[in-house]
């Protein structure tokens, strides 16, 4: 087997235990005994939703793909499909002004995996190593980064740890901590205290995460406030070629008005569609685009929208014609991965999902740019920033729950002038927030500049 190359012949060794360090065997027995009371229903969700059956020798071992060049490199961490997303822009740029750049990219889930490698082809594209020791020094070896690099909150003690015996910077970008985490983090803050304060680096989206990561241990001189890279980037064409794109698949005509619930969980799909069947005989203009967020619930809500007697015509389809002969016309059905962004274009309004249950909410950014009437549920708090920002400009609207998201949907369909104004409001306010990613890159632009003078000194 080929020997992983390192970039400093010293990694190796600066990543066996400290004489005496009982933390990461500790960490180690307490990963086992998690992974054991959890495989039943890893197990089961492998065998009934095909979930998990990929990317173990990455996970377990750390058989991250062996980077062979010298250039500098840096190893972003993004959890799933919406951190990934945050990163294109980040990417992009930090390669703009540093081509020699090597970029690997890792991800936890498989959907995250999957948009990945189309969102960077021709980077590494890999698997995130679980936090056992082994795994996690295995992966630095393999990878020798320059800096890791994790995206909004990702605190693992054994890599965190081994990163900074290895000389290697980590640290956050576009972090973010909500309030529940804070607390649960508090409550063991005594362990994890010296975790957050080997971070190298923190760039935070507001003051007030700035505030908590401090109270963590985060020193206040490694902590900047760069806003949040989700603004960035944001596409505000609705005549751009993907928005287009899925226009013409689904039959839209430029006279209809669009109805999308996105990113939606159970039951949201059903209060949608309820919202619809009731506002179809008042609008006959208006069609309904279901987004659900987990890709093993698209032929539930397939089979949901048939069992309310509705045609279908969904993305995967090879053509946009009804499954079944109906004067109505489909509910349209997004059920691929990557492209709710370019489908929020296509959105008079438009309902963001996650936030009539106990999720928490998802990125209400992207409709907001577009310039839709955004409307969400009271559990909003993932975004609660964001949240209070569009609400303070009278720029999206909260329902409580499916009667008053009817009420509301047809209160802005029956006053379109008063619905293109709440959108305004929307893409003013996403607008306005942009330039956290030339924030970012700056810091992880002088973090390389820095660590290749350190190198060329040694």
């Amino acid at each position: 087997m080929k020997e992983p190359p390192t970039n400093d012949c010293r990694v190796s060794e600066k990543l066996g235990y400290g004489r005496g360090e009982w933390m990461p065997i500790f960490l180690n027995v307490v990963y086992v005994l998690i992974a054991v009371l959890v495989s039943p229903v890893l197990i089961y969700r492998r065998v009934v939703h095909g979930k998990y059956r990929t990317g173990w020798g990455e996970k377990l071992l750390g058989q991250l793909p062996v980077r062979s060049s010298n250039k500098p490199c840096i190893w972003f961490h993004a959890v799933s499909v919406g951190e990934v997303l945050q990163l294109k822009t980040v990417v992009a740029e930090l390669l703009k002004q540093r081509p020699d750049c090597d970029i690997v990219v890792s991800t936890t889930t498989s959907t995250g995996h999957a948009v990945a490698s189309r969102t960077f082809p021709g980077h590494i594209v890999c698997y995130f190593p679980l936090d056992f020791s082994w795994s996690v020094k295995n992966a630095i070896r393999r990878v020798s980064p320059t800096a890791i690099v994790l995206v909004e909150l990702e605190i693992w003690p054994n890599l965190i740890r081994f990163a900074r015996r290895a000389n290697i910077p980590c640290g956050l970008i576009n972090g973010r901590i909500s309030a529940n985490s804070y607390r649960g983090y508090r409550r063991i803050r005594f362990a994890i205290r010296r975790t957050f304060a080997s971070l190298s680096f923190a760039a935070v989206q507001n003051g007030t995460y700035a505030n908590r990561i401090a109270d963590l241990g985060v020193p206040t001189d490694r902590i900047r406030v760069t806003g949040s890279v989700k603004f960035d980037g944001l596409q505000t064409d609705r005549q751009n070629p993907q928005t287009n794109e899925l226009r013409a698949h689904f039959g839209i005509a430029a006279d209809e008005r669009v109805f999308i619930a996105g990113s939606t969980q159970e039951p949201e799909e059903q209060i949608a569609i309820d919202t619809y069947r009731n506002l179809r005989s008042r609008c006959s203009d208006l069609r309904l685009i279901l987004v659900p967020r987990h890709q093993e619930r698209f032929e539930q809500v397939a089979g949901l929208v048939a069992d309310n007697g509705f045609p279908i015509v969904r993305r995967t389809a090879e053509s946009a014609v009804p499954a079944v002969d109906s004067e109505e016309p489909p509910i349209l059905l997004l059920d691929t991965l990557g492209e709710l962004s370019a489908c929020w274009g296509l959105a008079d309004i438009a309902f963001v999902g996650g936030s009539l249950t106990n999720r928490g909410g998802q990125n209400m950014i992207e409709p907001a740019g577009y310039g839709a009437a955004v409307l969400f549920g009271p559990n909003t708090r993932n975004f609660r920033d964001v949240v209070e920002m569009l609400l303070d400009a009278s720029a999206a609207q909260v329902v409580q729950d499916g009667n008053e998201l009817t009420e509301t949907v047809r209160s802005l369909l029956e006053n379109s002038q008063a619905t293109a104004q709440t959108g305004q409001r929307a893409s003013a306010v996403a607008l306005s927030q942009q330039g956290a990613t030339d924030r970012t890159v700056d810091l992880l632009l002088n973090l390389l500049s820095d660590r290749c003078q350190s190198r060329e000194a040694a």
